[in-house]
């Protein structure tokens, strides 16, 4: 396999940067470290993105992540190893990830269980990642970057 092209984070300019911006703000923003790997993987199974199932993981490990937890993401709903606020995460990524799936995509019960377990701030940045790792995702299956290796 071969890339498309270069990653166009690195051909329009200030791109890079901008994203990484935005997730620096979230990581500064109180939401678990932890937490934000878990939703980056788990956006990122939906959306088939090698190159971000590959880096996440991989992140989470070293803060600690166990790999029973992270091979349990794709199925959390039926792993007992998330608590519930790791759970309206992993429902809220779903859902915001697969807007076009449901008439109503992000459903109040949905928002209102995420909302119970982050505060407007958090929530907000969660809402950020989300958003940002799907602008990944769909930067690097487009252009069909390839896992591994350095961004070009």
């Amino acid at each position: 396999m071969e890339a498309r092209m270069s990653n166009p984070a690195l051909v329009v300019p200030n791109a890079l940067q901008a994203l990484l911006d935005l997730a620096s703000s979230v990581q500064r923003s109180g939401l678990p470290p932890k937490t934000l790997e878990l939703v980056q993987l788990r956006a990122s199974q939906i959306n088939g993105c090698a190159v971000c199932t590959a880096i996440h993981p991989a992140n989470a490990r070293k803060l600690g992540e166990t790999d029973d937890r992270l091979f349990a993401v794709s199925a959390w709903r039926e792993a007992p190893c998330f608590t519930d606020a790791e759970r309206a995460a992993l429902a809220l990524t779903e859902a915001t990830t697969r807007l076009s799936d449901r008439a109503d995509p992000i459903s109040d019960d949905i928002w209102e269980e995420a909302a119970k377990h982050y505060e407007p701030p958090v929530l907000g940045a969660l809402v950020l990642a989300i958003a940002n790792i799907n602008v990944w995702n769909r930067i690097n299956v487009t252009t069909r970057q390839i896992a591994g290796a350095p961004m070009r």
